[in-house]
């Protein structure tokens, strides 16, 4: 069994499959390869693949006219995920998939993978399972922006950042554009949610980290929405 074979083997959706199954999924992948910020698909265009992330970052991002971004998701090494297509034949895109760093995907199309989802009803219920837990995901980030302010979100997204690290400082890897993106709001109401956490003494702001000083002021923010 080659690498490959052994990582879907490893993969909580493709864990059940026989090992001719999985030979035959490593047989049949098209490996792909991403520099970092490239297209791996744009919003609209009809993608019928499903792909696993075997290193890199792949980020699905919706765009509005005003060119405003909001990041939906995000997929690391290990992660799955499909164009719409995939299940259902011609469906456009609704999101783009945007390489974050350089990224190598493995990528199996519809037809490859139709006579295995048929004779392997427990991975299509896994993918089904997969697909319901992405659909919380996305109601849940559509609830925030529905009733949390920019401010709340904006302290969320920190909060989780600080507690990912396990310190009170954090560095600056994120941009403004990029903490936009996460939490569906401008640059500027980035940079001004920003500066208005520092005035009120939550956060400092220096030129390469965030320092917490304030984290029960900062979740008020957050209770508030």
């Amino acid at each position: 069994m080659n690498d490959l074979a052994n990582m879907l083997k490893k993969h909580p959706v493709f864990a059940r499959l026989a090992e001719k199954d999985l030979e035959l999924m490593a047989r049949q992948s098209v490996p792909r390869k991403y520099d970092k910020d490239e297209k791996v698909i744009l919003y609209g265009d009809v993608w019928p693949y499903l792909f696993l992330v075997e290193r890199g970052s792949v980020h699905a991002v919706k765009e509005s006219g005003e060119g405003r971004t909001l990041m939906v998701s995000a997929f690391s090494a290990g992660d799955i995920f499909w164009g719409l297509a995939f299940f259902q034949e011609n469906a456009p895109m609704p999101v783009t998939l945007d390489a974050r760093e350089p990224s190598q995907l493995f990528l199996w199309s519809r037809e490859t993978m139709e006579s295995i989802l048929a004779r392997n009803g427990r991975v299509g219920w896994e993918l089904c399972r997969l697909m319901a837990e992405r659909m919380q995901r996305a109601s849940a980030i559509l609830e925030e922006m529905a009733f949390h302010p920019v401010a709340g979100r904006l302290a969320r997204l920190l909060l989780d950042h600080f507690e990912l690290a396990g310190d009170a400082a954090i560095s600056r890897h994120l941009t403004l554009d990029e903490m936009a993106a996460r939490i569906g709001t401008t640059r500027e109401m980035v940079c001004r949610a920003l500066y208005g956490f520092s005035d009120k003494k939550l956060i400092e702001v220096t030129r390469t980290e965030f320092v917490l000083t304030n984290r029960d002021g900062l979740a008020q923010f957050v209770e508030r929405g």
